[in-house]
């Protein structure tokens, strides 16, 4: 089967499909609210990102440095960065299991406010517990602990997956049964009691946001939610996705310049705007049938398959909520999100042909 074929050109693909659903993103430039809140920060921070080589560390410190200059943003991982990466800038190599390290790169680089990335994953981490609990757990006891000594501001995202089969699944809220029955979730539920700990006990101003599934333009790193960045990839190069979830297992998600917003503006808020220090913040819900269907309005002949059902994957999406409420978050310090499902697909479209089109041709062009 011809890939493309049904497939209209990503940037028409936009305008009509939010011309014909009536959606905003064409009319407004989705980086005037980032704009704004920089021109309105008196004191730029100074941010340190650990896992930066992730899904979120590119688009954060990309987001930061845009916002508040080159010097903004200091990435650290630990492997090593391509050299001609244009999204990454100020990088060096960092072990977030030493804690004397970590206390280095901040006091080296006048740090204000730490990021911690750093994690392994849901799938990845049932491979290797061992691994998830020195990562996810014991590299925040050390995150907190410098941020303490050094009065840091710190950020340590969450996840729906710090939920369980007892949590309700339906706009699950903030404060709830939270029993996970995957290491990735223990660990975040851990990082978020640890951390409300550290700022109840000596003040550190720790902020977490739960985060449904995120969709971006970066190949998935090995969670449960990754299918819906690969069903994209897929669309774009076969034309055909096997999908690993049910076709009817409803997840919530979110656009990645949606959770960039989050973290920006949850990290901008006064304190005296929070009534808590985890909030839910979500973007729309739907099944993999769902987003193919989505697919097929800018590829129509886009076809999804369900025979390699994944038991790991599919136990572990079965205990997490399918939709989170997040109004806490909207009421304290203005949370929203700008993308819903049919302009991700849409961006989601755009953004991945410029990637993958021109990575084809220079293959063809070098085989010749």
């Amino acid at each position: 089967m011809n890939a493309r074929r049904g497939l209209l050109f990503p940037s028409q693909a936009i305008r009509r499909g939010i011309e014909r659903r009536g959606q905003h993103m064409m009319r407004t430039d989705p980086l005037t609210r980032f704009r704004a809140l920089a021109e309105s920060t008196v004191i730029k921070p100074k941010t340190l990102i650990t896992g930066s080589l992730g899904q979120l560390g590119r688009g954060l410190g990309t987001m930061l440095r845009f916002m508040y200059g080159e010097e903004s943003v200091v990435m650290t991982d630990i492997v090593k960065c391509d050299p001609n990466a244009p999204d990454v800038v100020n990088y060096s190599f960092l072990d977030v299991t030493n804690e004397r390290a970590i206390e280095e790169a901040v006091v080296n680089n006048n740090i204000d406010t730490l990021v911690h990335f750093s994690a392994l994953l849901s799938a990845v981490g049932e491979q290797n517990v061992p691994l998830a609990i020195e990562v996810n757990a014991n590299a925040s006891n050390k995150i907190l602990e410098v941020a303490r000594k050094h009065r840091l501001k710190v950020f340590i995202p969450s996840t729906i997956g710090a939920f369980g089969p007892t949590t309700p699944l339906e706009m699950t809220p903030d404060l709830t049964i939270q029993r996970p029955r995957t290491i990735y979730g223990v660990t975040k539920v851990y990082n978020e009691l640890l951390g409300e700990y550290y700022a109840e006990r000596f003040g550190v101003d720790f902020r977490c946001l739960r985060f449904p599934g995120i969709i971006s333009a970066t190949k998935p790193g090995g969670g449960t939610t990754d299918y819906a960045i690969q069903i994209f990839y897929d669309a774009i190069l076969h034309g055909h996705h096997k999908c690993y979830l049910e076709p009817n297992t409803r997840l919530p998600m979110m656009y990645d310049t949606d959770c960039m917003a989050a973290i920006v503006f949850f990290l901008a808020a006064q304190q005296e705007q929070l009534s808590m220090r985890t909030y839910n913040v979500t973007g729309f819900s739907f099944t993999p049938d769902e987003i193919a269907t989505a697919i097929r309005k800018v590829m129509p002949d886009f076809k999804i398959t369900y025979e390699n059902i994944c038991p790991i994957r599919q136990k572990i999406a079965n205990s997490w909520p399918k939709a989170l409420a997040d109004e806490n978050a909207r009421r304290d310090w203005g949370w929203h999100n700008d993308f819903d499902l049919d302009s991700t697909v849409q961006i989601m479209f755009a953004l991945l042909e410029s990637q993958i089109r021109p990575a084809e041709q220079t293959i063809a062009h070098q085989s010749a």
